[in-house]
């Protein structure tokens, strides 16, 4: 979707440690992989490429990728990130298009005061999405639940309007705000120490052989993509393929057994442990959040690719109550890149 002309008003990026996403708030969307702590030189490039292919009339955007270990800190960070996307911009589509940098305020500033607020501008796209969420709201008192590849976003919405405690990623992760639990990229190791297999708890590798994701293919929360390359996959520890059969040998890697030695009923059912522990740290990040508020949320936003899992964690919660899923009310690609299609919205003036 977009303009009769092909060039859209709106340009809106999130630029994360592991994905590149961008919307124009019309209904387009993109995402794609791109791992910033092993490409950073190669972010003017990609960015420039998606701006070309949509010409925009002006470029924002919001980030998380400043915290990427290639970088010795977040201000440096952030720098390097908005200095990438004013060259892609200026590259691609020309000096006079101009480029805004969302800050955790819910203000568009220029790149030379983003740069001079770096910890302003620094994970700023929870607060965009939150915005968006606010909108959807059936009660004047919510929470957002936003699960991505790599983190949980829990943000209480008061009277239609983001209402957290934090507002970096310090303070958010001390208030159960940010959970470092996702759908795609968190290690095995780090969900669970020991795993069900031949009737006993099996101790785990403290090793990268398998992610959350091939967690959650085996379960169905995920979709295969038996096409995947190395290149182009999911983040798959390996560099396989999505799909359940790989996701099984790597699962099973994890104890340190062979791919026959662990048969399909076996993967599922560690593949439920590590959900059901999943949806525990959400359910428990939860309650602690309903706690700081002083209040229980009547209605739930879900947003991202984890309403599975969000889901489980609610009924792990014991809360009940309306749900809102912008998946269903946006579609599965808008849902997933609601941060860059909240920011376009909001650079349009059709988010309050």
């Amino acid at each position: 979707m977009g303009r009769d002309d092909g060039i859209a008003d709106v340009l809106a990026f999130d630029v994360g440690g592991a994905n590149i996403k961008a919307a124009d708030g019309l209904g387009w969307v993109h995402s794609e992989p791109f791992e910033l702590w092993r490409r950073r030189s190669e972010l003017p490039a990609a960015l420039a490429r998606i701006v070309s292919a949509r010409l925009p009339r002006r470029v924002v955007a919001t980030m998380t990728g400043e915290i990427a270990d290639c970088y010795a800190s977040r201000r440096e960070g952030v720098a390097d990130i908005v200095a990438a996307v004013t060259v892609a911009t200026h590259t691609a589509a020309g000096p006079e298009c101009p480029v805004g940098i969302y800050l955790v305020d819910g203000t568009i500033v220029s790149p030379e005061e983003a740069v001079q607020r770096p910890l302003a501008a620094a994970a700023s796209n929870w607060h965009a999405v939150a915005r968006l969420a606010a909108t959807a709201t059936t009660t004047d008192r919510a929470f957002l639940i936003d699960i991505g590849s790599t983190t949980t976003d829990i943000v209480p919405l008061v009277k239609r309007s983001p209402a957290a405690t934090g507002h970096d990623d310090v303070t958010r992760m001390a208030a159960g705000e940010l959970v470092y639990t996702g759908m795609e990229r968190t290690p095995v190791s780090a969900i669970c120490r020991s795993l069900p297999w031949r009737g006993r708890k099996h101790p785990v590798a403290s090793e990268l052989f398998a992610q959350s994701l091939d967690v959650w293919l085996l379960l169905g929360g995920l979709a295969e993509n038996p096409d995947s390359t190395p290149s182009g996959s999911l983040h798959t520890a390996d560099g396989g393929p999505v799909t359940r059969a790989a996701a099984q040998r790597r699962l099973a890697r994890m104890l340190l057994a062979d791919p026959d030695d662990v048969t399909h009923d076996e993967a599922i059912t560690m593949a439920a442990c590590c959900a059901d522990r999943q949806s525990l740290q959400v359910a428990r990040a939860f309650r602690r959040v309903a706690d700081s508020c002083g209040w229980q949320p009547g209605s739930v936003v879900l947003s991202g690719h984890g309403a599975c899992l969000a889901r489980r964690a609610l009924a792990r919660a014991g809360w009940s109550g309306d749900i809102v899923s912008l998946t269903d009310t946006l579609g599965p690609d808008v849902s997933r890149a609601a941060p860059a299609h909240s920011l376009a919205l909001i650079s349009l003036g059709l988010l309050a």
